[in-house]
């Protein structure tokens, strides 16, 4: 049974922190899907992973390029957003597996359009609106454990 946690995420600045939680539990190589609708915080989620890494300029979604690379003083961050794909096998054409290494993080945004190409997802972080008890629109984080890997970054996150 995989671990999930579920989070209510008040605001943007939570966002950013889950996202940097996470990327400081990284300890070996990890791919994290993102899922959830225009706006949801995908992209303000990958900010907080790769800043909490040490980047320190802005991160930006690469909807147009499909990816964005981040070389880091322990890691290679790769950042996809693949809203445009429009066919899964377009990855194999950018040299899609070269991306995923035994010193990469990877952060997929719209995972599913690159179905049947991606590697399995170790995490999965689900992004969708949440109504506070007031009434205002906050976000849900729905973070979930594919794989040995997520499972034991998911169970430190738990005790950290």
């Amino acid at each position: 049974m995989p671990i999930v946690k579920v989070l209510n995420l008040a605001d943007e600045a939570a966002t950013v922190a889950l996202g940097a939680g996470l990327a400081r539990l990284c300890s070996k190589p990890t791919v994290i899907s993102l899922h959830g609708d225009l706006g949801m915080g995908k992209t303000t989620f990958s900010r907080g992973f790769i800043q909490a890494l040490g980047h320190e300029g802005a991160v930006k979604s690469p909807t147009y390029t499909l990816v964005e690379p981040y070389e880091l003083r322990q890691w290679r961050v790769y950042h996809f957003d693949l809203y445009r794909l429009a066919d899964p096998e377009e990855l194999e054409f950018m040299g899609i597996r070269d991306y995923f290494s035994a010193d990469s993080l990877c952060l997929i945004e719209w995972p599913e359009r690159g179905a049947g190409i991606l590697p399995p997802a170790d995490i999965s972080v689900q992004l969708k609106p949440h109504k506070t008890v007031h009434g205002e629109v906050a976000r849900e984080a729905t973070v979930t454990a594919h794989t040995q890997t997520g499972e034991q970054l998911l169970s430190e996150w738990a005790h950290g």
